[in-house]
């Protein structure tokens, strides 16, 4: 039977894929964390689902897997399912379940649709940074900012603030002010997809003192990054615009 890990996209039903719907529909069970399933219940309500909660990635996927040997099972994941997602345990773990076929299904992640809510900002090259330190030693994300901001990289940080980690954001800001300067055209873009989605236009020095949550996405320019009729845009090096 299979198993489809399913990036089902950032929140909105017109953001799901095809590919992500049809996998869903052909699957039995949904498996997730809570705050997902809360919103695939309202598409598919017709499903079975099966729920963990925050820092239960391993037993999420084990179950899944288990559950995959005897029918169709959707274990879903915002964004897509490689990019801070579950594809890498599931694949990790599958060996343990020789009757389930894994199958990855691609999503749109926070980078890409909030990029687009902002204008155009990852043109170019571009990085993506995760401020959580839950799974990566904080030194090594502290080089990899240093590293991105000497290259001139844009920066795309996801998870940049959470409850007990309020001032991560600030000191990113503070790192990459070493060698950006402080009027880099920086973005947020919050709840994308959503309700409650919005998006802001700002400087690094500005960003460096702004609240975000883990609902935000944040996008730092690099030195070519400029606003252009109020969208943040990198431009590619085409020389004639």
């Amino acid at each position: 039977m299979k198993l489809y890990v399913v990036g089902f996209g950032s929140g909105s039903r017109q953001g799901m894929t095809l590919e992500a719907e049809t996998a869903v529909r052909n699957s039995s069970l949904i498996v997730g964390y809570t705050v997902y399933v809360q919103i695939l219940k309202s598409w598919f309500p017709d499903k079975e689902y099966a729920v963990t909660g925050m820092k239960q990635e391993k037993e999420r996927v084990c179950l899944a897997l288990n559950e995959a040997q005897n029918q169709n099972v959707s274990l879903i994941c915002s964004g897509d399912s490689e990019v801070y997602g579950m594809a890498g345990l599931a694949l990790a773990l599958a060996g343990n379940y020789p009757q389930a076929d894994v199958e990855i299904i691609p999503g749109v992640t926070a980078a890409l649709s909030g990029g687009a809510l902002l204008g155009a900002p990852l043109t170019h090259d571009f990085a993506v940074i995760s401020l959580s330190d839950l799974l990566t030693p904080a030194e090594k994300i502290r080089k990899r900012l240093k590293a991105a901001a000497e290259a001139d990289f844009v920066i795309v940080l996801y998870n940049p603030s959470s409850r007990n980690r309020a001032d991560y954001l600030q000191k990113a800001c503070d790192l990459l002010l070493e060698s950006k300067s402080s009027e880099t055209v920086c973005g947020i873009a919050r709840n994308i997809g959503r309700k409650e989605e919005s998006s802001r236009i700002l400087s690094l020095a500005e960003l460096r003192n702004t609240p975000v949550d883990m609902f935000t996405t944040v996008f730092i320019g690099n030195s070519e990054t400029r606003v252009i009729h109020g969208r943040m845009v990198t431009p590619r090096g085409y020389r004639n615009v």
